[in-house]
């Protein structure tokens, strides 16, 4: 006998009639797989006869990768963010410490401040004046003090709290300060008053009431009594007269002098 093998439409038997039946569409042979599912579904396969089904996840897309040359990219940016970060910091902290001030330039000599109240033609004032120059050797001076007040269009102007300071020969210094004081821009005299004292890098110093300093010829005087103490002891005088930014110092009237080390 020969055996004809059965295409899927042919019929089969059963049903309810006792009649073949034709099958229609797609089968699955033995040991095959069913297909797969589609991109982002997820397929049930059985593990053995009588086995529970369980999922298996099918990602739906793959993972991002970098090349090479986006990483080196990448980390050149940021090692330039951690540079110019602080550097930008910086410039914005000086440009907002450095905008209130403003200059007036003047022959040899430079007056900046900051603006303290409304100027008007009859009384200016200041505050955190500055007046700089440079003698006949090329030796810097300067004028400061905490607030600068000026009467109409003159040159004299009075000082709170005055400090001038001299450089001297030799890369030495002289600094002198008082409570109130009045300056001569024109002729660069500064007048101290009230507390006046006179320290020297050597370590002298030099206390009275008033004195008249000319800023630009580093000479001082003053006729009120005077103490001065040292590495040569102590002076005491009814005035003084300094010449040469220190080098000279003549104490004037009833002078006494206690001096140290035999001098």
């Amino acid at each position: 006998m020969s055996a004809r093998a059965q295409s899927p439409a042919d019929a089969v038997p059963g049903g309810p009639t006792g009649r073949g039946e034709a099958v229609s569409g797609t089968g699955t042979a033995a040991g095959e797989h069913p297909p797969a599912p589609a991109p982002g579904l997820s397929a049930s396969l059985p593990r053995g006869d009588g086995a529970d089904w369980r999922e298996r996840p099918v990602p739906s897309r793959a993972r991002r990768s970098y090349t090479r040359g986006a990483i080196i990219r990448r980390r050149v940016a940021i090692r330039l963010l951690k540079v110019l970060l602080p550097v930008g910091a910086l410039a914005l902290l000086s440009a907002i410490v450095l905008w209130p001030e403003f200059e007036r330039t003047g022959e040899n000599a430079r007056l900046s401040f900051r603006r303290l109240s409304r100027a008007t033609p009859e009384s200016v004032r200041v505050v955190d004046p500055r007046y700089q120059g440079i003698d006949e050797q090329g030796r810097p001076y300067n004028v400061t003090a905490f607030t600068a007040s000026q009467q109409g269009s003159t040159n004299i102007v009075d000082l709170e709290t005055p400090r001038g300071d001299l450089m001297l020969s030799g890369g030495g210094w002289m600094l002198l300060e008082s409570r109130a004081g009045r300056f001569d821009r024109n002729n660069n005299i500064l007048d101290l008053r009230g507390d006046v004292t006179i320290w020297q890098d050597d370590g002298t110093l030099i206390e009275t009431q008033e004195a008249r300093v000319d800023v630009k010829g580093g000479n001082a005087e003053g006729d009120r009594p005077i103490a001065a103490q040292g590495s040569f002891g102590t002076v005491t005088g009814e005035g003084f007269r300094l010449r040469d930014r220190g080098a000279v110092v003549v104490f004037t009237g009833n002078a006494r002098a206690v001096l140290e080390g035999g001098r």
